[in-house]
């Protein structure tokens, strides 16, 4: 059955929500784990259990025409999520977003290259803008990261652009999303029970459960959706944006400065991924005829 195309409108809606639901996740996940509030397992577990029961409405979602489950979406989350939580007890937030976020970038644009995605010169200029204000963000005073912790981090930044890379095309997101945590859930809780852990704190398991309910659960939801709209570069360049958001959601919900050089990192983060995005965009158009069956992979919408 052919589906409908997604209207650049729809598209942009679903992403800046998207976005806003990613850097909330980073702001939660700081909120617990900063002061030991609960352990990253134990968090991880939490995490998962709250998005696969929020989501388990959507299971009976998809008529009859259902796609069949995929276990390795399902692995590919749990892949992000530990390693994500148990980075941060060794690393700072500017590293872990340096990490996670470039590996992210590495793995989706190297699979849009390999697969025949090419960037026009708007597209590398608007990428060298976002680069260059995610850098100012995270550069200055890094100091060297532990080894495990900048292993586990890149490891989670692979894992979540391999999860983003497997979802699209997908013509039934929000039913991928809910099976994909329904799998994982248990897993992570099994990895919990094998390790021995502190009693968390019930704020702890209370930022751990918004964590996996609203800005994960629901947040991949609607990443799911929305990457109906974008090719994989763009996917990959939109997520620049987050550590951005997330810090100036660090500022105005806990109190950190807001400084020049955050205020122009926002600028150049957020005006690169426009200007890659259009230049991708005017790209696309002008050669649509040529490529509408190509970018239609087969097997795309199946990929989970």
């Amino acid at each position: 059955m052919t589906r409908s195309a997604p209207t650049p409108g729809r598209t942009v809606v679903l992403t800046l929500l998207t976005l806003l639901a990613f850097a909330g996740n980073s702001i939660l996940g700081r909120l617990a784990l900063a002061d030991g509030a609960i352990d990253p397992l134990t968090f991880s577990a939490v995490r998962l259990l709250s998005g696969a029961l929020i989501l388990l409405p959507f299971l009976r979602a998809g008529g009859a025409a259902r796609p069949p489950w995929r276990p390795i979406a399902a692995l590919a989350l749990l892949a992000y999520a530990l390693p994500f939580s148990l980075a941060y007890v060794s690393l700072d937030a500017g590293v872990g977003a340096l990490l996670l976020f470039g590996a992210v970038q590495v793995t989706m644009l190297g699979v849009g290259h390999l697969r025949g995605e090419r960037l026009r010169p708007a597209q590398w200029l608007g990428g060298s803008l976002a680069v260059l204000g995610f850098l100012v963000l995270v550069r200055p005073g890094l100091t060297a990261p532990a080894p495990m912790g900048a292993a586990l981090m890149t490891l989670a930044g692979v894992a979540w652009g391999t999860y983003s890379l497997l979802g699209r095309g997908l013509a039934q997101p929000t039913l991928a999303t809910a099976r994909n945590f329904l799998m994982a859930a248990p897993l992570a809780l099994l990895v919990r029970l094998l390790v021995s852990a502190p009693r968390p704190e019930p704020r702890g398991l209370a930022l751990a459960v918004a964590s996996g309910a609203l800005t994960s659960g629901l947040g991949y939801a609607l990443w799911y959706a929305a990457l109906r709209g974008h090719s994989r570069i763009s996917a990959a360049l939109v997520q620049l944006a987050v550590p951005v958001i997330a810090a100036l959601g660090g500022a105005w919900l806990l109190a950190e400065a807001l400084t020049p050089r955050l205020v122009a990192s926002a600028g150049l983060t957020v005006g690169g991924i426009a200007l890659a995005i259009l230049g991708g965009a005017r790209a696309l158009a002008a050669t649509q005829p040529a490529t509408a069956e190509a970018e239609h992979l087969p097997g795309a919408d199946e990929a989970l």
